[in-house]
């Protein structure tokens, strides 16, 4: 089993694999692509039986699904067992418990996110929020991630059938409680959701607004991190993503093709990761605060990745971003 070590100094978590023996040698910079699919229809047997999948009328392993959950074939955290907190003189570790799930968006072998069906993708988003509802029942996970790599750069695996990710964490990262009291400290000085404000501000100034629908807005973050950064987020205040509705699933697909349409169009299909900021698990309420309902709000967000960290930004955690979000709202907004 692995273990989930916490360096005291930064409150980071690290996932350690304690039983590989092989040395790492490096990752390619293009690492060739598994030409035999086992995520497409009918190699279900090629994988780990399912989780969950949305199919019509056949049976569980079978042909006729519409999106399918199933396990990592390599998973780093286990679901089964105990979880265990023990110190190493002043250090503190977990037992490695969680989840590793596969979410494969389509049946079909599609090259990018944005040439699914409006459907589909629903579909895909939908499977998001019920393997976040069902995982929140489970007392010992603490945070759920949703994300996904797009493209060897940004992590990409070599099975580039469309899927997403999903690991279980039996603590809450670093940077979400960076995010978790944030929000709390705005709230608690304005009693209003910092995001919120955030929205009514960049609509208001448009600067870095690339596009509005009827219940999300598309912004280049004012502190942004990457070139072309992009925050996806809920017009109407709600802290989980639990809480999303058929109306804003119907539109939250719609937005996030023509995001990715606009930034193959632009950026010339550039890797990619995507990362939904939902909140911790609320199950073992004692971690959290009463207001967290109030001063959280879910968000996406997409970093295309257009050059790679460096030294500076590993020793000092600042970033450098050499194209400014306004300039790219502005080239975004003209491609859409």
């Amino acid at each position: 089993m692995s273990e989930v070590r916490r360096d005291i100094v930064t409150d980071t978590w690290v996932i350690i694999d304690t039983e590989n023996d092989v040395v790492p040698q490096g990752v390619p910079d293009q690492p060739g692509k598994q030409t035999d699919c086992p995520f497409c229809e009918g190699n279900e047997q090629r994988t780990p039986n399912e989780i969950f999948a949305i199919r019509e009328s056949s049976s569980a392993n079978q042909p006729g699904w519409k999106v399918r959950v199933i396990p990592n074939i390599y998973p780093i955290l286990q679901v089964e067992g105990n979880l265990l907190k023990t110190g190493v003189g002043v250090y503190d570790m977990v037992s490695g418990i969680g989840a590793n799930e596969v979410i494969v968006e389509s049946p079909r072998h599609t090259p990018h996110f944005f040439e699914l069906s409006d459907e589909q993708v629903r579909l895909v988003l939908q499977a998001y929020r019920i393997r976040i509802e069902d995982l929140h029942k489970d007392n010992r996970l603490r945070y759920i991630l949703i994300f996904k790599n797009h493209g060897s750069a940004a992590g990409g695996s070599l099975i580039d059938h469309p899927h997403t990710d999903l690991i279980a964490l039996p603590a809450t990262p670093v940077r979400v409680k960076q995010k978790l009291s944030g929000a709390r400290e705005y709230f608690s000085y304005k009693e209003r959701c910092l995001f919120c404000d955030i929205i009514q501000q960049e609509v208001d100034m448009g600067d870095r607004l690339v596009f509005q629908s009827d219940h999300f807005a598309v912004i280049t973050p004012f502190a942004s991190r990457f070139p072309f950064e992009l925050l996806v987020i809920p017009r109407k205040h709600q802290f989980s993503y639990t809480l999303i509705d058929p109306d804003q699933i119907d539109d939250l697909a719609r937005v996030l093709k023509r995001v990715f349409h606009v930034m193959y169009l632009t950026l010339n299909d550039p890797p990619y990761n995507l990362v939904l900021n939902d909140s911790p698990n609320l199950l073992p309420k004692h971690n959290y605060w009463t207001t967290i309902n109030d001063d959280f709000h879910w968000h996406i967000e997409i970093i295309p990745r257009m050059d790679r960290r460096t030294g500076f930004e590993l020793g000092t955690g600042f970033y450098i971003n050499r194209f400014a979000p306004e300039r790219a709202a502005s080239v975004l907004r003209e491609h859409l």
